[in-house]
């Protein structure tokens, strides 16, 4: 597969990029975005973390170079939109303007091909840590970088070993029961919101945990992140919705002969 004969989806939807920090993957983003083509790109928040680059000035030239992507596909054609999170929430003063062909917004309605409509929000406003205790949101956030960074040596170990990539952080979020706990509230919280507004789902980001399923008649979609899980939610021409994991796709795509290269509609690295 190259540029030339991308993978083709109706739309597209990416969130926790935190371009500005050490634990951003942006050379597996900026592959996605190479390999990937769509009519329809959502920027679901987190994209640039201003909490990060406030401490501390990091930017690598891949980081330069998924913007520049992203705005490229905007002046191609790609209808862009940007829906600020907590860690970028600086770009919510700019809400309802312009900026290089893409478009910011507080949130959204989506509709699907088959007539389906969604709310497409970051998520933040219904994490009560952010909204009620900033200052124990910034603690966390710098225990989490700290994390982050013991998973940058941990893989680097385990690439010596000819291992792949695995999220240290992701495994320890999971294995804690308050954490657990949390991210079961905040998606029937943010489905909620969806029902009240009468829609048929919900598509967000915010806690770097991908997940597709129903809740209470509600299709809750989380497109995950790029730091931990390497994700995206995708849209097919059909209107079906997919989560793509990207890492084994981009790993597979090294051994895999161009011609079983997957199609649009038969993508790999799919998880229900």
């Amino acid at each position: 597969m190259s540029e030339d004969t991308p993978l083709k989806f109706r739309s597209i939807w990416i969130s926790d990029v935190h371009l500005g920090t050490s634990g951003c993957q942006a050379d597996y983003l900026l592959d996605f975005l190479k390999h990937t083509d769509c009519e329809y790109l959502y920027l679901v928040g987190d994209i640039i973390d201003g909490w990060a680059l406030k401490r501390n000035w990091y930017w690598k030239q891949s980081h330069n170079d998924v913007i520049q992507k992203v705005l490229r596909k905007a002046r191609k054609g790609t209808h862009v939109t940007y829906v600020p999170g907590n860690h970028d929430e600086g770009a919510r003063q700019f809400l309802g303007l312009m900026f290089g062909d893409i478009r910011i917004e507080d949130e959204v309605i989506h509709t699907t091909a088959d007539g389906r409509r969604f709310l497409v929000l970051h998520g933040d406003k219904f994490d009560g840590v952010v909204q009620c205790a900033k200052w124990l949101a910034i603690v966390g956030d710098r225990l989490y970088g700290f994390t982050l960074k013991l998973n940058h040596w941990f893989n680097r170990a385990r690439a010596r070993l000819g291992l792949g990539y695995w999220s240290l952080s992701q495994y320890l979020k999971l294995k804690v029961k308050t954490a657990v706990s949390f991210v079961g509230k905040f998606e029937e919280a943010v489905a909620a919101e969806a029902r009240h507004l009468n829609l048929d789902g919900v598509i967000c980001g915010h806690i770097h945990k991908a997940e597709m399923r129903d809740i209470g008649g509600i299709l809750y979609c989380n497109d995950g992140d790029w730091v931990e899980s390497l994700t995206a939610l995708v849209e097919h021409a059909s209107g079906e919705l997919e989560i793509v994991t990207w890492q084994k796709f981009y790993t597979e795509q090294q051994t895999v002969p161009a011609a079983a290269t997957p199609t649009a509609t038969n993508p790999v690295g799919i998880a229900a």
